[in-house]
């Protein structure tokens, strides 16, 4: 074994010693840095936004594309920049020599100009098939490996009567499942041992028979696999890799990141599969998934949701590790980051689409989301993206911004981002700058050539620099509230092939709540929360005197109430773990619908029992903790209910002049962002949970103002009183001085 030190008191090794002990020390406390009012004003350019830019439909020259990067760094105030090309007029030939000449140019002028690049991995969008789509047509991923492309799932079916007999080739593709259902009973047989020859060969018993054969079969889609991580892995290599042998000494120091951008489950009309899937199923579960392969398009009785739990459940697992992990592991390995986002995040039954939207994020460095144009809100859902990088620990939350939504008003710019960075978004990617800026696809051209931006972008940018640099620095998020994420109930009701169709998500699930009860939460009583994932709530929670501890490295949250959104199925591992919560003093607020099915097979008793001691538990006075079930949840009555959970808030507005905040605590300096997205000004008297010292910081102006404040007793509790000034469609800081 080498010794990396001699413990001889020789001067040389002491010097090496205290200076990587000096080392360290800045390092960790680097991270966990005060905000500093001078910085504030001026942030260093590493925390600029990085936009994309489009190297649209023409041909690319190097002075030129020299002379508009120089421009977006030091006349717009961008950091840097993500090439995207686009449009089946890009020349040069993607990823060819003179293409690498030109990227490696940027690369060189921004080593000189202190900026950074993110490294989108797609020719076009979405990820995956290297310019087949929203670019010259060409599938280049596909023609180089056939075999590792998107498959889907099929399912042929044919009625057989009582007594009658069958005999069928098996259709073309690999066969996942033959089995025989019976629609009144539904009883289900696996005919598997009357299959010779490539033929199947059975005669049906009494019922009312139907055979169905399900089959995984190459799909004819040009992406991917990403269900596959072996089929990512060539992806990657022609893709990530092709960078890094051409610039490898620039990863990790100008190129900090890579971004993909709208893979999807949807694609294979809703039904992508795996051909592993049964062997992976196996060896998680213990038992071959074959006769629960009906309940992906129908009822199949008591198993129903326990069945679609573990199909659809094991599907997200694979789509997320197949895709977001391999890249991630890549990017870890390669000293960069990994972010991106998925497609049509603004859908509430995710199933189809996403899989699992919060668990998309485990796997990524930063979670992300897009707001873009065409009536899709993806404000809604913002909360989901940062809560995945609450529940797994990540330090920043990515959204691709502004895209196909028109020549916005500046004022429209700055309301959309500060409702990001109020719900958890610290990382705002504009979309975008574009190389030809008379032939842009998708509106606004984000630049200083655009005569409606010329003058307020820079400004602008200067605006999320800030907001990057206190919002990025590494702390734990602060809520009163924990809200389940409600993915089990949406798995077990899901099916394939719904009447939505697979872009709109299939199905659309009755007393689906958890989008109203977040909006009622964050945009009209003032209350922020964080999603739980259910695998979070089982692994890293814990329960303590009536509070529940989310137990992460730097993300350390506490809870003082848990609200179950409307949800038919739920594990009963996390309820029996939200019973504990309540039984030692935790109040529990369900809404809605309350959980009656069991994500574990057999289980339904045991869930219906809980809900029924919990329910009533307020009247036996079984508990030292509180449980509602409010049917219909609107503002009133959760004001109410809330109210009646606990006394002092974490922030607390007068009513009727609640505000969207964000309250996070970085080492031991507790920070907080407000924002008024009114066109009236606001001032009224808000009251923190606990003793600070605030001072007020103006992100639009890098101003430091004092803050009219006392300290005073609620309930026994300290907190701080501030008088809260803000203008019309402005946002400030509150920071603790210490």
């Amino acid at each position: 074994m080498k010794k990396l030190y001699s413990l001889n008191p020789n001067l040389g090794c002491m010097k090496e010693l205290i200076k990587i002990v000096f080392t360290l020390f800045v390092f960790v406390h680097a991270s966990q840095a005060q905000i500093s009012p001078k910085a504030f004003a001026n942030p260093e350019k590493q925390y600029r936004p990085i936009p994309l830019w489009f190297w649209n439909n023409t041909t690319v020259n190097e002075t030129e594309l020299l002379n508009l990067f120089r421009q977006m760094v030091e006349k717009d105030g961008y950091g840097g920049c993500a090439i995207l090309p686009f449009g089946k007029d890009f020349k040069p030939e993607y990823l060819s020599d003179k293409y690498f000449s030109l990227y490696g140019a940027i690369i060189e002028e921004a080593r000189k100009l202190d900026a950074r690049m993110s490294l989108y991995d797609e020719y076009g969008f979405p990820s995956g098939s290297m310019g087949a789509i929203n670019a010259d047509g060409v599938p280049r991923f596909m023609n180089k490996y056939p075999d590792a492309t998107i498959k889907r799932l099929d399912k042929i079916e044919y009625e057989v009567p009582s007594g009658t007999r069958i005999r069928k080739p098996l259709p073309e593709g690999k066969l996942m499942a033959t089995v025989a259902m019976d629609t009144l009973s539904g009883k289900r047989l696996s005919l598997k041992t009357h299959i010779h020859s490539g033929e199947l060969d059975w005669r049906a018993p009494k019922g009312a028979w139907k055979v169905l054969f399900f089959v995984c079969v190459k799909d004819g889609d040009p992406n991917v696999d990403y269900l596959n991580p072996e089929a990512v892995k060539l992806f990657v290599k022609e893709t990530h890799q092709a960078y890094y042998e051409k610039f490898s000494k620039d990863f990790g120091k100008t190129i900090i990141q890579t971004f993909f951008d709208e893979p999807t489950l949807y694609r294979a009309q809703g039904r992508m599969w795996t051909e592993k899937f049964n062997e992976k199923f196996k060896a998680r579960y213990g038992y071959s998934p074959e006769l629960l392969y009906p309940a992906l398009w129908y009822n199949i009785g008591e198993e129903t949701q326990s069945a679609r739990n573990r199909l659809f459940g094991l599907r997200a697992t694979l789509y997320a590790e197949g895709f977001m992990k391999t890249i991630q592991e890549w990017a870890s390995a390669h000293g960069i980051h990994s972010t991106g986002h998925q497609d049509q995040e603004e859908i509430q039954n995710p199933v189809s689409v996403s899989g699992d939207l919060m668990l998309c994020g485990k796997y990524m460095d930063m979670p992300g989301i897009d707001k873009i144009g065409g009536n899709r809100p993806a404000e809604l859902y913002y909360k989901i993206i940062s809560s995945s990088a609450y529940n797994w620990d990540k330090r920043q939350v990515m959204s691709e911004t502004f895209g196909a939504m028109g020549n916005l008003k500046v004022k429209e710019l700055y309301q959309i981002a500060m409702e990001q960075y109020t719900k958890g978004i610290n990382t705002l990617i504009p979309h975008a700058v574009w190389y030809d800026d008379k032939n842009v696809t998708f509106l606004p051209e984000l630049s200083w050539r655009n005569e409606l931006y010329r003058d307020s972008l820079p400004a602008f940018n200067l605006f999320l620099t800030r907001l990057n640099y206190v919002l990025q620095q590494e702390g734990k998020h602060v809520a009163d509230i924990a809200v389940i994420y409600p993915i089990e109930s949406l798995q077990g009701e899901h099916v394939l092939d719904g009447a939505l169709g697979y872009y709109e998500g299939g199905i659309r699930i009755p007393n689906t709540d958890y989008i109203h009860i977040s909006t009622l939460l964050t945009d009209t009583l003032g209350r922020d929360f964080t999603y739980i994932h259910p695998e979070v709530l089982s692994t890293k929670c814990e329960i303590q005197n009536g509070l529940l501890h989310l137990n992460n490295h730097i993300n350390k949250e506490t809870f003082r109430l848990v609200i179950v959104p409307g949800m038919k199925t739920i594990s009963l591992a996390n309820l029996q773990k939200i019973e504990t919560f309540y039984k030692t003093g935790g109040n529990v607020i369900f809404t809605t619908q309350l959980p009656e099915k069991s994500v574990e097979p057999g289980k339904d008793k045991e869930i219906k029992k809980i809900i029924n001691r919990m329910i009533t538990g307020n009247k036996s006075q079984s508990s030292s903790g509180k449980a509602f079930f409010i049917e219909k949840p609107r503002t009133e009555i959760l004001r109410r209910t809330l109210a009646a959970c606990h006394k002092v808030a974490d922030v607390a507005f007068p009513d009727g002049q609640e505000l969207k905040y964000i309250h996070k605590i970085n080492g031991n300096q507790s920070v907080y962002y407000f924002a008024n997205l009114k066109d009236t000004s606001y001032r009224a008297e808000v009251i923190l949970r606990g003793k600070i010292s605030p001072v007020l910081l103006d992100p639009h102006t890098g101003q430091q103002k004092d803050v009219t404040y006392k300290h005073q007793l609620s309930h026994g509790v300290e907190t701080t009183s501030i008088l809260l000034s803000i203008k019309e469609n402005s946002s400030a800081f509150i920071i603790d001085r210490k």
